[in-house]
């Protein structure tokens, strides 16, 4: 569904919030989000600008659902369907996205957020990122944004993705369209991370119809619905970025990074800025749910996977749980092994049978209880590439992080008794017969 009947729908159902008292970017907008547990809200005044700002509407994944047409039981198979069969978008002449054009841009028109005391300034972070890559094509994904100047910003660029993978090949800029204000499907696509030359916008249209146009001044197509674009280019230069919260909730370092010079910003009449607070609910779900479907690709090429799950508790990126149906005794090390693949940051997998609920961690925890054997079911591989949101790894400048990764195979035994690893139940009786 598209982001302005999505926003009227959860505002009839009584999903959305609008605040209607004046606020500001310092720190009020931000914490007032976190109050309303990233419920779906609407600022309709702040402070200076003449912009809403809106937020949460990926902070849950029931929403998520609506967003995409489905229920939270089915988002997994969604997911995996528009990721094997993209649908190229149709490209448009015109576009509610570029009703306003800005040649002289200048980021102090946009209320850009800070979050957190101590922030190294202020930041867009819901901020959909489009470039072009000579060989494999268009790629789509998150940069956080730190104002630096009048049109200028530090974009961050972790290495081996593909942005900065395509950003360090090239001699000359790199230009680069950022859309803030999209569909629950263009937020989820841009989060897939899908192997490069497969392109995000097909991955969000087929999730729901969408139409693109081309840019006014870059060489690069975005989303036609979206609420505002910067085009605009990296640049050689490198510039501070940071301190900011990232994933794990804890504060990333100050950093050099690309300097992303804004050259034109269009944007809808009566365009709405989106915001997206760090380390909390949207930041997470968006992070790690889009990876479920790539973990379920790969463990269905070696065992029958029936779910997938990235853990809030593991900061929605580090830990996942892989539920997969036992046909073979080693099904549960080669769901380890397919898992931590389809996930290259992933660093504490649990494999589970069918009938241990997924979403329900004193479940999981209870399977480790009764069905894992620390000295045969568990799998150790040291020093393994890993992400550098976990600062318990292994990380020097410029290197990729390592860190130990870690399986759990708990799963039924082949070769027992099954009925003595199952939780016996009781039965419900009506008590309307035995209390009045």
């Amino acid at each position: 569904m598209h982001l302005r009947p999505f926003l009227k729908k959860l505002e009839e159902q009584g999903s959305l919030v609008r605040i209607t008292k004046e606020v500001s970017v310092k720190h009020e907008i931000a914490n007032i989000m976190y109050s309303l547990n990233e419920k779906p809200v609407i600022f309709e005044h702040v402070k200076g600008y003449r912009f809403p700002v809106f937020g949460g509407i990926t902070s849950d994944r029931d929403v998520i659902a609506q967003g995409l047409g489905t229920t939270k039981e089915n988002l997994l198979m969604k997911l995996v369907e528009a990721l094997r069969h993209p649908k190229v978008p149709e490209v448009v002449q015109n576009a509610p996205c570029q009703e306003v054009v800005v040649k002289d841009p200048d980021l102090s028109m946009l209320p850009l957020l800070f979050h957190l005391d101590g922030d190294g300034g202020r930041y867009a972070t819901a901020t959909v990122a489009t470039i072009k890559d000579p060989q494999t094509g268009r790629n789509v994904s998150y940069h956080r944004l730190m104002e630096r100047g009048k049109n200028r910003c530090t974009a961050r660029l972790i290495k081996g993705r593909q942005t900065r993978t395509t950003y360090d090949k090239t001699t000359g800029d790199l230009e680069m369209a950022v859309c803030i204000g999209n569909s629950v499907p263009v937020m989820i696509a841009a989060s897939l991370g899908p192997p490069s030359g497969v392109d995000e916008f097909s991955i969000a249209n087929a999730l729901y119809p969408m139409k693109m146009v081309r840019c006014k001044t870059k060489d690069l197509e975005v989303p036609a619905e979206s609420e505002i674009v910067l085009e605009g280019r990296l640049i050689r230069d490198v510039d501070k970025e940071g301190p900011f919260v990232d994933l794990t909730e804890t504060r990333d370092f100050e950093r050099k990074e690309p300097v992303f010079v804004v050259d034109c910003i269009t944007h809808r009449k009566d365009a709405m800025y989106q915001a997206l607070i760090p380390g909390r609910l949207e930041h997470k779900i968006l992070m790690g749910m889009p990876k479920e479907p790539t973990i379920y690709d790969q463990v269905s090429k070696v065992a029958v996977c029936k779910n997938v799950l990235v853990t809030m508790g593991g900061g929605s990126w580090l830990h996942g749980v892989v539920q997969i149906q036992k046909k073979h005794p080693d099904d549960g090390k080669k769901a380890i092994e397919a898992a931590l693949s389809g996930h290259k940051s992933m660093k504490h997998v649990v494999v589970i049978d069918e009938d241990v609920d997924i979403y329900n961690p004193n479940a999981i925890e209870w399977a480790i209880a009764t069905r894992f054997q620390g000295g045969s079911d568990l799998v150790v591989k040291r020093d393994q590439p890993g992400s550098s949101l976990d600062p318990s790894s292994k990380q020097e400048e410029g290197k990729k992080a390592l860190t130990d990764k870690v399986g759990v195979d708990a799963t039924i035994p082949s070769t027992v008794d099954k009925s003595k690893y199952e939780i016996v139940k009781y039965r419900t009786v009506n008590l309307d017969e035995y209390v009045r």
